[in-house]
C-alpha cells in the first residue's frame, strides 16, 4: 500500500514539475481573423489583434507596438488582397520573424481562400484606393468565414501539431454551428432581397452579394476619395430618378457623407459593425451578423 502510494505521488509530482506546453501566439491584423482563430484555437492560443473595429483597416501605422507584437508571433492571420498593404509589410520586415515571412508555413492570408469579386480591369492610382486583387472586405459574407475557417484550422495544426487534434475538433465544432447560423440569418434576411441601397464606401461588396441587395450608388466618386458636396449632389439626382431605402456605412467610417445623403434624399442611415466590435452587440462573430441583419431589417422598415 505504501509503495503504491509512493508511485502515485510520484507521478503527480512528475507533472508539476513538468513544463507547460507553451500556447501559439497568433498575430491577428483585424478583429474578425482575431475572433475566428480564438474560436478554433480555444486555450492554445494566445491571439493579438492589432486593429479595432472604429480604425480603418487601410490606414495603420507601423507602430513599435505592433512590430514587438509581431516579433514574438508564431502565426499572423492577415486579409491580404492588400488590404494592410501600407503597414504590415513594414512591421513584418522590422520584426525580423522568419516564421512570419511570406510563403512560410507561419504567414496566412484568408483572402487566398475566396473567390475574391470586383477586380479592377484597369490599375490606376487616379481611380483612388483600388486593389489589383480585388475587393478585400471578404468578412461581410459569412460564407467566406466560412471557408477561411476550414483552411486556418489545418493551418493551426500545421504549425503546431502538438494540439492538432484540438484545433480539428473546435473546427468540427464551429463548422457545425456556423452554417447553422447561416441557414438562419438567410432566413431572416430573406425580405432583403432586391432593397435598393445606397454605399458610403465600396466596403460591402459581399454583404450585398450574399443578401441580394441592390446597390444604385455609391458616395466615394472613387475608393478612398472623400465625396464634394458637388458629387454628393450628382448621387442625389440619381436617387430622384431611383429611390434608395438605405445608405449604408461601416462603423469606423464618418458621418458626413451619409447623414448628407440621407436627409436630402429621404433614405435611412444605417450604420453597420463591419467587423467584431463595431458596436456593443458585435462581441463576437455570431453576433457580428445577427446585429448586422437586424440594422438591415430596421432600415428597411
Amino acid at each position: 500500500m505504501k509503495s503504491l502510494l509512493m508511485g502515485t505521488m510520484m507521478a503527480a509530482l512528475a507533472l508539476l514539475a513538468a513544463p507547460a506546453q507553451a500556447v501559439l501566439n497568433v498575430f491577428a491584423t483585424v478583429p474578425e481573423w482575431g475572433a475566428l482563430a480564438e474560436a478554433l484555437g480555444g486555450d492554445a492560443v494566445k491571439v493579438y489583434v492589432a486593429t479595432n473595429a472604429l480604425q480603418d483597416p487601410h490606414h495603420v501605422e507601423a507602430k513599435p507596438s505592433l512590430i514587438a507584437r509581431a516579433r514574438n508571433a508564431d502565426l499572423v492571420v492577415a486579409t491580404g488582397a492588400e488590404l494592410e498593404i501600407g503597414w504590415l509589410p513594414l512591421v513584418l520586415q522590422q520584426a525580423g520573424n522568419p516564421k512570419l515571412r511570406p510563403g512560410q508555413p507561419g504567414f496566412f492570408e484568408a483572402a487566398s481562400f475566396v473567390a475574391l469579386r470586383d477586380k479592377p480591369t484597369r490599375l490606376d492610382r487616379a481611380e483612388g484606393d483600388v486593389h489589383p486583387a480585388g475587393d478585400p472586405h471578404i468578412q461581410t459574407d459569412p460564407r467566406n468565414i466560412a471557408r477561411v475557417a476550414t483552411a486556418l484550422a489545418a493551418r493551426l495544426a500545421e504549425v503546431d501539431p502538438a494540439n492538432a487534434d484540438g484545433y480539428r475538433a473546435r473546427y468540427q465544432a464551429f463548422d457545425a454551428r456556423w452554417r447553422a447560423a447561416i441557414a438562419r440569418w438567410e432566413q431572416q434576411a430573406a425580405p432583403l432581397k432586391g432593397v435598393p441601397i445606397v454605399v458610403q464606401h465600396k466596403a460591402f461588396t459581399y454583404l450585398i452579394a450574399w443578401l441580394g441587395l441592390r446597390e444604385v450608388a455609391t458616395l466615394e466618386p472613387k475608393p478612398g476619395v472623400e465625396p464634394t458636396t458637388a458629387s454628393l449632389s450628382e448621387v442625389l439626382a440619381l436617387l430622384q430618378r431611383d429611390p434608395a431605402k438605405m445608405v449604408l456605412r461601416a462603423a469606423y467610417q464618418g458621418d458626413r457623407a451619409s447623414q448628407w445623403i440621407a436627409e436630402r434624399a429621404k433614405v435611412v442611415p444605417v450604420v453597420l459593425p463591419f467587423t467584431v466590435g463595431g458596436d456593443d452587440r458585435a462581441t463576437d462573430l455570431y453576433g457580428l451578423f445577427d446585429d448586422t441583419i437586424a440594422r438591415l431589417q430596421k432600415g428597411a422598415q
